[in-house]
């Protein structure tokens, strides 16, 4: 979707233009605010009785209604989240899912399917299309292209450039040379720059911070090792603001007012990662005046009005602003990209994105400032509105490492022993690697973990075997009533 597009309206022309010709659409996004979007944007133009949404804040009654109605052909426009994938409408001719890479299109029980490719299976079976649409392009999409599978429908790169922010890294040369504490500075005086214009223009800045909370890590303020809980070994945290806030446990919640570092005994903290609520409080002192709006958790703001606001926001909880935000200011993009995800450069620039597409174009003086050095790929990629170039990178070098969506995987959990005992019990293809088992969480002084990890690996041409032999196994433990639960799961979405 081009940047700052109503894609809600785009995806509901398409709906409306497929059941126009009799046949069905399933339209599935990943949360309810979304739904509650391309639900009004296909009512407007289909009509309400063309149109019924699915989402899991119905009640059993009115679902159960509204699952007739599609089964029974009287509504020809499915829109709803996750569970919608499975909806029986009535002679499909389009399948839709947007931002495939936002992770609540994963069911989290057994068998874990994922939306893009339970539609991809319908839409074979039932030689329907396909559309994986969104702002940004996962590895997996790129392989569709790259295969021939699916063609790219994106724009012109004129086009892109007309409607695009202009976005600016942190630490480029002359910011470094004119400031230089720019590179190191969490909110340089380009970002300062860019909240003050959009302001002094009468728009709202949008502040997208990775964390919640107030100081949700701390570390020793002597040398730096992570703060732990005494009691579970959990990480310590402040949660709300104040001189006497005391540190609390993340895990168990047990406070620790007296605490000392294990490694140098210091008593002195520090934060680590700086929280949206300690955000607010800190831009509310360096803008005295102008109103500072929070979202995320469990108070998401769905709009936001064109007038000068500082709006800080976790990543997916972004507020639509009437008119477009001013600027942007994407915070701690370290705290992003160093997650040890196989996806965490892939998940940084979807939600860099998603947060600048909220903004205006660059004619219009909107603008983004990324808290990233230039020369990361992610930063290259939004610099210059070009997912599909970071998906086929990112594709490029799973292939040379090994890893999804270039092989078939399948993960394999649970205690040491009922992993060494599957491993032991399963007929893999000859091709396939066994990685690991690897210890999960903490390690008791024997060297022993309560939980351990396998990954199976095969090429992808392999990949019905591997699932044949998972499922056979599984088959033999559950006819024997094995007691240790081993959770298995194919093509992980992160395997590391």
């Amino acid at each position: 979707a081009l940047p700052g597009e109503d894609w809600p309206r785009r995806l509901a022309e398409l709906a409306t233009t497929v059941a126009a010709t009799g046949r069905g659409a399933v339209l599935v996004v990943p949360d309810h605010r979304d739904v509650a979007r391309l639900h009004t944007a296909c009512a407007e133009l289909a009509g309400e009785d063309a149109v019924v949404a699915l989402s899991a804040g119905l009640g059993p009654a009115e679902r159960y209604r509204r699952w007739l109605a599609v089964v029974r052909g009287t509504v020809r426009i499915v829109v709803g989240t996750r569970a919608a994938m499975f909806a029986p409408v009535a002679d499909p001719g389009l399948y839709v899912v947007w931002d495939d890479g936002d992770d609540l299109h994963v069911d989290p029980h057994a068998p874990y399917p994922q939306v893009r490719d339970v539609l991809m299976l319908r839409a074979h079976i039932d030689s329907a299309s396909v559309l994986v649409a969104g702002h940004s392009r996962t590895a997996e999409a790129q392989l569709l292209v790259e295969t021939g599978w699916a063609h790219p429908i994106a724009a012109a790169r004129e086009e892109l450039r007309a409607q695009a922010p202009r976005v600016t890294p942190t630490g480029e040369d002359f910011d470094v040379a004119r400031d230089e504490a720019a590179r190191a500075a969490r909110l340089p005086a380009v970002a300062f720059e860019a909240a003050r214009g959009s302001l002094a223009a009468g728009a709202p800045v949008l502040v997208q911070v990775p964390r919640r909370g107030y100081v949700p890590g701390l570390a020793c303020g002597r040398c730096r090792t992570p703060a732990r809980c005494r009691r579970c070994a959990g990480p310590l945290l402040l949660p709300g603001g104040g001189a006497s806030e005391v540190p609390r446990c993340r895990w168990c919640g047990v406070a620790d007012a007296a605490y000392r570092c294990p490694a140098c005994g210091s008593g002195r903290l520090r934060a680590v990662v700086v929280g949206a609520a300690r955000t607010a409080e800190e831009l509310g002192r360096a803008f005295p005046g102008v109103a500072v709006r929070t979202s995320g958790g469990g108070d998401v703001l769905d709009t936001v009005p064109a007038r000068p606001a500082l709006v800080v926001a976790t990543p997916g909880a972004e507020p639509v602003a009437e008119g477009g935000y001013g600027a942007a200011l994407l915070l701690d993009g370290w705290a992003l990209l160093g997650r040890q995800d196989l996806r965490a450069a892939e998940e940084t620039l979807r939600r860099w994105m998603a947060a600048a597409t909220l903004v205006r174009p660059a004619r219009d003086g909107g603008r983004v400032v990324v808290g990233a050095e230039a020369g990361i790929p992610a930063v290259q990629a939004l610099v210059r509105w070009d997912p599909g170039w970071h998906a086929s990178l990112e594709l490029a070098e799973r292939e040379e490492l090994g890893f999804p969506p270039h092989v078939r995987m399948a993960s394999v959990e649970g205690t040491p022993d009922a992993v060494a005992g599957l491993l032991d019990e399963i007929s893999l293809p000859d091709s396939a690697e066994v990685l690991g088992p690897v210890p999960l969480g903490e390690i008791d002084e024997e060297g022993r973990s309560e939980r351990e990890r396998a990954l199976l690996r095969v090429p992808r041409q392999y990949g019905r075997a591997l699932a044949e032999a998972v499922h056979a196994v599984r088959a033999v433990r559950d006819a024997r009533k094995a007691a240790d639960v081993v959770r298995i799961q194919l093509d992980p979405p992160s395997p590391v």
